[in-house]
C-alpha cells in the first residue's frame, strides 16, 4: 500500500524516534509498504517518521542506480533501530533532496565513512563500517530518526534562499507527483 509522505512542518519529522521490539505489530507489512511508497515516489530511502510513525525503521533501495553502479544491483534493505556510532573519513559535498521536502535540492557535506549498528528485518544485529554513497544515504535517512533534515546541514544563507519554498510547504501548498500529508 502506498502511504502519504509527511512534508516539512509536520511535527513527527522533528521528533526523536523510538527503538522498537520484535513484537512491533505488522512490522513486515509496514516494511513492504515503506518500500512500495519509496519506489513509487522515486526515492532511494524512506524513514518511518516520513510516513508519520516516530519509530526507528528505515528502508533503502539503491537498485535504481545499478545501471551506473552495478554493485547496487538488487540492493533493498530495511534497517531497524539503527544508530550511527561514528562518522569519519573525508567530508564530501553532494547534492541531496528529500521526499519530505519536494522540489528542494541542496549541497550537503557529510563524512564518507560511518560506523553503524542496526537490526535487519529478522532482528539480527549488525555492526558495520559503511563507506561511499550508501554511507551518505544512511546518514540522510538516519537523521530523520533523530528529528533532523538535510536542510539542517546547510548554511544560513542557503536556508534563507529556500525560505519561500519552505513557507509554501508550511501553508500546505507543496506539489509533488506522489501522495503527501501536508500541514493544513
Amino acid at each position: 500500500m502506498i502511504l502519504p509522505i509527511y512534508t516539512y512542518g509536520q511535527p513527527v519529522l522533528r521528533k526523536v524516534a523510538e527503538d522498537i521490539t520484535p513484537d512491533y505489530p505488522e512490522l513486515k507489512k509496514l516494511i513492504e509498504n515503506m518500500f512500495e511508497t519509496m519506489v513509487h515516489a522515486d526515492g532511494v530511502g524512506l524513514a518511518a517518521p516520513q510516513i508519520g510513525l516516530p519509530i526507528r525503521v528505515v528502508t533503502i533501495t539503491l537498485d535504481p542506480l545499478s545501471d551506473e553502479f552495478p554493485e547496487f544491483k538488487d540492493f533493498n534493505r530495511a534497517y531497524i533501530n539503527p544508530h550511527i556510532l561514528e562518522v569519519g573519513g573525508e567530508e564530501v559535498a553532494m547534492e541531496e533532496g528529500c521526499l519530505s521536502l519536494p522540489g528542494i535540492h541542496e549541497t550537503v557535506k557529510r563524512g564518507n565513512r560511518i560506523h553503524v549498528k542496526y537490526m535487519d528485518e529478522n532482528f539480527v544485529e549488525h555492526d558495520e563500517v559503511v563507506e561511499g554513497y550508501l554511507a551518505r544515504v544512511m546518514q540522510h535517512e538516519f537523521d530523520h530518526l533523530d528529528g533532523k533534515m538535510f536542510i539542517d546541514h546547510i548554511s544560513p544563507l542557503r536556508k534563507q534562499m529556500i525560505k519561500g519554498k519552505l513557507n509554501t510547504m508550511l501553508k500546505g501548498k507543496a506539489r509533488s507527483s506522489y501522495k503527501m500529508k501536508q500541514i493544513k
